[in-house]
């Protein structure tokens, strides 16, 4: 007797070769509109189905978990973070959690590169000269930036991509400094050519590149809070593709519009899509909209990881990106 299929909702729009593959292997449900689905629709999902495939645009928390009934076993988040997701909650409940790490980080580094030499270069206000048609041709003093050859960059957060913005700062002439939940090993520091600081403060006050790279947790939320932006020095500059939340954005936008810190590149916000419409106005921020991890490649390679994740729970077995409390 053939076993029956396991059920999958789910709730975005993902790439044809990833929902192809889905359909094939198991009861797939399907986004039909590349549009979040609401919470009674999320809820409704999670009563109805063994997995539920969400993005990070999915906030699932504890009264919808507890609310799931006994059916829903598995969550297969697609994406690396999983602060959408009430994970303690889950495992109580006995709903596992995967996510999809590793995929995105050359992507989401490459991208943190981006936006540092934008904002030092000042690229936008070049661009906006160029499609306005005020340029008037080379000047000497026009556009002025600053080299970022010999500068120091302070990274927050030496994870994967931490790292991986680390090599490539450094060949670009970066003098690279960080600070971490834990230091790394001796070996790792040196191949990174990378200097530890064991107290954020100090090393904030005296990095001309600040890189914020540390997921979202209760103890990482406003890390970057108002006092400790005000250790930065003027002729600073912050960039974050990480997580919105780790920086106290309304205080940034103060500082900035003040000219107590000298630009920013963010590519994540504090409330989505709701951003301080101040921050929209200043010529020294650069804002992109969440695309750090928005390759092809990457997209694709998410969804593969989903499909293993829930290929290998259909199959009996522990998912391997699967997430438990104490990782966060």
């Amino acid at each position: 007797m053939a076993k029956e299929r396991l059920s999958v909702v789910v709730t975005r729009r993902l790439p044809e070769a990833v929902e192809a593959r889905l359909s094939e292997l198991f009861d797939t449900t399907l986004r039909e509109d590349d549009t979040p689905m609401t919470r009674e629709e999320l809820s409704k999902a999670m009563k109805t189905t063994d997995v539920l495939v969400p993005t990070i645009t999915d906030q699932i928390d504890a009264a919808m978990i507890a609310q799931a009934g006994d059916r829903l076993k598995l969550i297969a988040n697609y994406g690396a973070g999983v602060d959408n997701i009430d994970v303690a909650t889950a495992r109580q409940r006995g709903v596992l959690v995967s996510n999809t790490p590793g995929v995105l980080t050359d992507d989401t580094a490459d991208m943190t590169m981006g936006l540092i030499l934008a904002v030092t270069r000042r690229m936008p206000e070049g661009l906006a000269a160029m499609q306005s048609g005020t340029w008037q041709g080379w000047a000497p003093t026009a556009f002025l930036g600053g080299r970022i050859a010999g500068r120091r960059l302070g990274i927050l957060g030496m994870g994967r991509i931490g790292q991986a913005v680390a090599r490539r700062a450094a060949a670009f002439g970066m003098q690279v400094h960080y600070h971490n939940r834990r230091r790394l090993r001796t070996e790792i520091e040196e191949a990174l050519q990378a200097t530890y600081w064991d107290s954020l403060d100090q090393m904030v006050a005296r990095m001309d590149v600040l890189c914020v790279n540390c997921p979202s947790t209760p103890s990482t939320f406003h890390l970057m809070n108002a006092r400790r932006l005000k250790l930065m020095k003027p002729d600073a500059v912050l960039v974050n593709t990480s997580r919105g939340e780790v920086v106290d954005e309304n205080a940034l936008t103060r500082m900035l519009r003040s000219g107590d810190i000298a630009g920013a590149g963010l590519d994540v916000y504090e409330n989505g899509t709701d951003i301080n419409p101040r921050l929209r106005e200043l010529p020294n921020v650069v804002l992109l909209p969440h695309m750090g991890s928005a390759t092809r490649e990457s997209r694709l390679e998410m969804g593969e990881k989903v499909i293993i994740n829930i290929k290998t729970f259909d199959d009996g077995h522990r998912p391997p990106d699967q997430v438990v409390p104490s990782m966060l």
